[in-house]
């Protein structure tokens, strides 16, 4: 049982049933349609919404008791979620597939979180979007949640650079209060963007 599946092993949605409220922003303001994949998705709360929005979602994760969960959520929610169990280390990212990729709180050493940042934009349609919430380098004194390793947050810079050749819809660093389950609980420091392919 891997470090992931452990922590999900318990009847509690440990980031809570309801989708992180900057995803649930920007879907209210922009209204994305189409192919949804959502990466590192945990226990499924973010996949959910999307299907409850309309989209058809793909997720991702690396723990099979997250699945699991994450079925028993769609279920719960009445919507249809395509669930794999994946590790972004050998991920098969198709070219131009996804309307929108999605990454909340998706954290990984810095040489998968490049290669997985690449693939992100390779497999995302011309006129699809890319939306990620994740932790700043500023969040360890925090206490509100996320990797204590430093080398597993991110930089705005490594951000802006990955998508310098994109439109950016929105970019924020700094600041939120967020109350996702017992694990996400308090003002976090956080980096947050919807960039869009060139068409």
């Amino acid at each position: 049982m891997n470090h992931w599946d452990m922590k999900f092993n318990t009847n509690e949605y440990v980031y809570g049933k309801e989708p992180n409220a900057f995803l649930q922003e920007m879907h209210k303001k922009h209204n994305f349609s189409g192919e949804a994949l959502a990466i590192a998705e945990g226990e499924g709360r973010n996949a959910v919404f999307l299907a409850e929005e309309g989209l058809d979602v793909t997720a991702w994760d690396y723990s099979k008791e997250g699945i699991r969960k994450m079925e028993s959520l769609a279920n719960e929610r009445k919507v249809s979620v395509n669930t794999e169990i994946v590790d972004l280390n050998h991920a098969n990212w198709a070219k131009n597939k996804w309307d929108e990729v999605v990454c909340i709180y998706g954290h990984f050493n810095p040489e998968l979180r490049q290669k997985i940042l690449e693939n992100v934009k390779d497999s995302i349609k011309p006129g699809g979007y890319y939306i990620t919430e994740v932790y700043s380098v500023h969040q360890i004194p925090y206490k509100s949640g996320g990797p204590k390793n430093p080398e597993m947050l991110y930089t705005p810079h490594e951000i802006l650079d990955a998508f310098k050749d994109w439109k950016m819809i929105h970019f924020f660093m700094g600041e939120v209060d967020r109350n996702e389950g017992s694990l996400h609980s308090g003002i976090a420091h956080v980096i947050q963007i919807v960039a869009q392919k060139p068409v």
